[in-house]
């Protein structure tokens, strides 16, 4: 029997992460928090408590209801500060002890850390810290935090954290859970997203702010890039900027599709966002149709937005089951085609004879895009034109989106026509990259300092990336082999 993910022509969430400080049911409000981010990471999850003495922790496999359910497993978890996680294995692979928070007993006590995002010199630091005697017991970048926070030879916990950082390239956002109590972070250009809430007198953080409408918490303001937010056991907060000024360039797939539409992101309504983008989709490819079909559940608000500008109606020609999951057994090969079928089925009354555009949010390796297309000519669809909310994905993201390697992206091999070729569409086309920026409230995109991380579309990778160096270095100088030298003589 096969493994196989349904969902491996998508862009996979990075992860979530949640904290409370302050409240008598942290460990509650903590997987009431982590559900409403589930979307972000369905593979694991975890939560770590503080109960004045100590650290507990609690994790598992699969989703937040599989393993925090129950009000067993919440009492497990007791104390007013408590922080949790839901992943996709993005660097380090799968398994549980690779579930965050991470912990660590170090020289200054406890130390929790859920960290959302990508270290992209993650193997260069390791390797160094392995030498000097570093002794690793997962194989997720995160380690790496705390093993640098650990040799840093400054007083307080923060002070290490903060020196321990300025060895880290790449995307973080951080909650931190010490005897001191909890410190929230975010890299420097504020790529991945983490926002501060209030519930009473205790203070929220979280990847979005849809957690905060789900635990009845009060959205404060996003946590700035490069800020660094200590919460003390009194309440106090303070916010320190220890990485110098730097302009923000937040990923901007988070309008596109990681964040759900009912959250805020850089200053935007994401529904309202996503609904833009579809309106600037059809000024830019509007197309003669009978119907605007999306792509469920990702491709609705921009279907809903192409649907009101060209005045093409709208229409749900794809209906989504939601009771499959991400990953499924399959017996054979020709199993593994009907994994689209069992997620989306055709509207057929609706489509047939119609010409239809459809809307997604991307196209990655193409292979989804040609079978839903297909879906809509067996359904009797007399055209199939299909439009995407995004701009074609030609790069790799190393920043905690765990995306294919760039060689397997549709949009790096093929120009337009042959990608249209590919998914058998009547027609194909993208939203443009100053489209997509203008959707999201920017009058275009800035090509000198741009206002977001949109490295996947452009290749513009805002920082560094060691460990891609070093690799690429270290192919580049395998010795070539006679291939007849490899013939037995």
């Amino acid at each position: 029997m096969v493994l196989f993910d349904h969902d491996d022509d998508k862009p996979r969430e990075e992860c979530g992460v949640f904290g409370v400080f302050g409240n008598h049911e942290a460990s509650l409000l903590t997987a009431l928090g982590l559900h409403a981010l589930q979307h972000r990471g369905q593979e694991a999850v975890g939560i770590t408590s503080f109960d004045g003495n100590d650290f507990i922790s609690r994790r598992g496999l699969g989703h937040v209801a599989e393993n925090f359910s129950s009000q067993e497993a919440i009492d497990e978890l007791p104390g007013t500060m408590a922080a949790g996680h839901v992943r996709y294995s993005t660097t380090g692979g799968a398994g549980l002890r690779n579930v965050q928070p991470l912990y660590a007993e170090l020289a200054s006590g406890g130390f929790a850390i859920a960290h959302n995002g990508n270290i992209s010199n993650a193997m260069t630091l390791r390797k160094d810290l392995v030498n000097k005697g570093s002794i690793f017991q997962s194989t997720s970048d995160t380690e790496v935090i705390i093993h640098l926070v650990a040799t840093s030879r400054y007083p307080t916990t923060a002070d290490r954290l903060i020196d321990a950082l300025r060895f880290i390239e790449g995307a973080y956002a951080l909650i931190v859970m010490t005897p001191e109590g909890m410190i929230a972070c975010r890299d420097p250009l504020g790529i991945r997203p983490l926002v501060m809430g209030r519930l009473g007198d205790a203070t929220v953080f979280a990847s979005e702010t849809v957690a905060f409408d789900v635990v009845g918490a009060e959205f404060i303001r996003e946590v700035e890039p490069g800020e660094m937010l200590k919460v003390d056991f009194e309440g106090n907060v303070q916010s320190m900027r220890p990485f110098g000024d730097h302009r923000s360039r937040p990923c901007i797939f988070e309008h596109v599709y990681f964040s759900r539409p009912d959250s805020f992101f850089a200053g935007h309504s994401v529904y309202e966002a996503r609904k833009a983008i579809g309106t600037q989709l059809a000024l830019e490819s509007p197309c003669e149709a009978d119907l605007v079909v999306p792509v469920p559940d990702s491709g609705v608000p921009a279907a809903i937005g192409y649907a009101q500008q060209s005045g093409v109606p709208f229409e749900l020609g794809i209906i989504r089951s939601h009771y499959v999951g991400r990953t499924f057994i399959q017996p054979s090969e020709s199993a593994r085609d009907s994994s689209v079928k069992r997620k989306h089925n055709a509207n057929r009354e609706l489509v047939a004879g119609k010409r239809i555009v459809l809307i997604d949010d991307s196209i990655v390796r193409g292979t989804t895009s040609l079978k839903i297309v297909e879906m809509m000519r067996e359904a009797g669809a007399s055209e199939v034109h299909f439009r995407v909310a995004s701009p074609p994905t030609a790069h790799s993201c190393f920043y905690g989106v765990d995306t294919p390697e760039r060689s397997k992206l549709l949009a790096a091999r093929m120009d337009l026509e042959p990608m249209r070729q590919f998914i058998k569409a009547d027609s194909l086309a993208f939203i443009s990259i100053d489209g997509l920026y203008r959707a999201v409230g920017a009058k275009g995109r800035d090509k000198g300092c741009p206002q977001f991380c949109d490295a996947c579309f452009t290749g513009d990778y805002p920082t560094p990336l060691t460990d891609l160096a070093v690799a690429e270095q270290r192919s580049a100088e395998l010795p070539l082999v006679d291939p007849n030298s490899l013939i037995d003589a």
